[in-house]
């Protein structure tokens, strides 16, 4: 059954109610926007962003920090949320050879943890590295040696990033390394950590860290709190926030788009829109377009790919096995990548003060073994990888579930920057008053608060009738969430279209 929408357009569909789709509504309705939103998720808002709850405990698909150098990002999370946005401290450590390194490295602690050999053939390697830079290195192995040398990329970055994306290391684009490893903060991390004789001076206190942020801001019941409080507000000034609606095509119909979108069963309705902002993956959304496009860009699209994963969230006896937010588990015994425990992210996650709640991260592609098993094998493995890792004792685990999460992060494969530019294109020269934000949106792996600026920049962008902005500037230079710069910086004052 096809349920046909009134003559009336709206002004804007938005696909997707995660942080940049539910940020770019909240931007429109407050301008007098009349704006529907269309999530495919039948339960809940936030997309990757959301909260899951499993027996009165709450838990993040990942982890989220909330801070942002975007000052109208911290600002629109403090309208939305107010004071149940609490402070939390930093914490998050590598797990490697059953140590946890504090992150940032602390230099003797780094110094005994790997001895003194290591540490020497550290040092050494980051020296060569140094005096030998390559130009333009041509993938992540490349890029990250350059920066750190090889053996600290072997100890550091190689096993991890490898379990993380199923790809080895020179087959990911160096891409990565510019984008998400920030060279300066880490690079002072580690290589003061093992410069045992850079000590403070003078009675003054080292500052080569200062940058690294040592707290941040947090919804008291997790990030799908602020979310759902955002979709709250977005149908209160007018607009609508429709769950379990997926869009299966967008027709151009003279200077509107046509949206059709499916429920349940035989649910199918449309509806006009002036503008369409899609935070869908991007290569969903080129083939949902009518009439199609042409070859070599339906082709570009169906090269982009994503890697998955999986939490398995077990419910534990609390006896303090760490305090971070999340460790990364450098271990090649198990296939765990990171290890989240909810309830130092916030003690309002888990309802018994007794417990914890540990969500232990597989990434994995949806063809691998692991992604196929049912629940109840996967929180065996996970509770005997728990155990392995000495986090738990044996019976401590008391229940578990498990969140599936498809395409969680777009992979930076060799090719992907052409194949996103030849989309870029395409958009641009056939599909006017369409636009895509965040991070699938974009194949970009950018932040939340990233994403959320491409959308306010878009929305100033259909608020104001011209490009004025370009989003896809955004976190080309960002700083990382681990470093503390003051957000003051204005959404405004981002790239202009050059």
């Amino acid at each position: 059954m096809v349920s046909r929408a009134s003559s009336a357009a709206i002004d804007v569909a938005i696909i997707g109610a995660g942080p940049a789709g539910l940020t770019a509504g909240y931007a429109l309705t407050r301008k007098g926007a009349s704006v529907a939103v269309l999530e495919a998720n039948p339960e809940r808002v936030g997309g990757i962003s959301r909260t899951e709850e499993y027996r009165g405990y709450l838990f993040d698909v990942g982890g989220h920090r909330f801070f942002s150098k975007a000052r109208e990002v911290e600002e629109l999370w403090s309208e939305i949320l107010g004071d149940d946005l609490i402070e939390r401290p930093r914490s998050s450590r590598i797990l490697y050879r059953g140590e946890l390194f504090d992150y940032p490295l602390k230099p003797v602690q780094a110094f005994l943890s790997l001895g003194p050999v290591t540490s020497v053939a550290c040092l050494l390697s980051y020296l060569v590295a140094h005096l030998r830079p390559r130009r333009e290195p041509a993938n992540f192995e490349e890029a990250v040696s350059d920066l750190f040398g090889k053996r600290l990329y072997e100890i550091f970055f190689k096993s991890y990033t490898e379990k993380v994306w199923g790809l080895d290391c020179r087959e990911i684009s160096a891409d990565w390394a510019r984008q998400r490893i920030r060279g300066l903060s880490l690079r002072k991390a580690l290589t003061n950590a093992l410069w045992l004789a850079r000590r403070p001076t003078g009675g003054a206190r080292d500052q080569s860290l200062a940058t690294l942020i040592t707290s941040f801001r947090y919804p008291r019941r997790g990030p799908g709190m602020l979310w759902e409080a955002c979709a709250v507000k977005v149908e209160e000034a007018g607009g609508s926030v429709e769950l379990g609606r997926r869009v299966v095509s967008l027709a151009r119909s003279g200077d509107l788009w046509q949206v059709a979108h499916e429920g349940e069963g035989d649910d199918r309705r449309e509806l006009q829109a002036r503008h369409v902002i899609s935070s869908a993956a991007i290569g969903d959304l080129i083939g949902m377009i009518r009439p199609p496009l042409d070859d070599a860009t339906r082709n570009a699209a169906a090269g982009l790919r994503h890697r998955d994963f999986l939490t398995v969230a077990l419910i534990v006896e609390d006896r303090g096995a760490f305090s971070d937010q999340w460790l990364y588990v450098h271990d090649p015994r198990v296939r765990v990548g990171r290890i989240q425990n909810f309830k130092m992210w916030s003690p309002w996650m888990v309802p018994d003060p007794a417990t914890t709640c540990y969500g232990l991260e597989y990434f994995c592609f949806q063809d691998d073994d692991i992604w196929r098993l049912d629940d109840q094998s996967l929180i065996r493995i996970a509770s005997e990888e728990l155990t392995t890792l000495g986090l738990v004792r044996p019976g401590d685990i008391r229940d578990g579930t498990v969140v599936r999460q498809p395409r969680a992060y777009p992979i930076y494969d060799e090719g992907y920057a052409g194949r996103v530019a030849a989309i870029r294109r395409a958009l641009e020269a056939c599909c006017p008053n369409l636009w895509t934000v965040g991070r699938n949106g974009m194949h970009r792996y950018n932040n939340q608060d990233h994403s959320m600026v491409t959308a306010l920049l878009t929305v100033e962008n259909i608020l104001a009738g011209t490009m004025r902005y370009d989003p896809w500037r955004v976190n080309e230079d960002a700083m990382s969430h681990e470093e503390g710069r003051a957000a003051t910086e204005s959404v405004a004052e981002s790239p202009e279209r050059g």
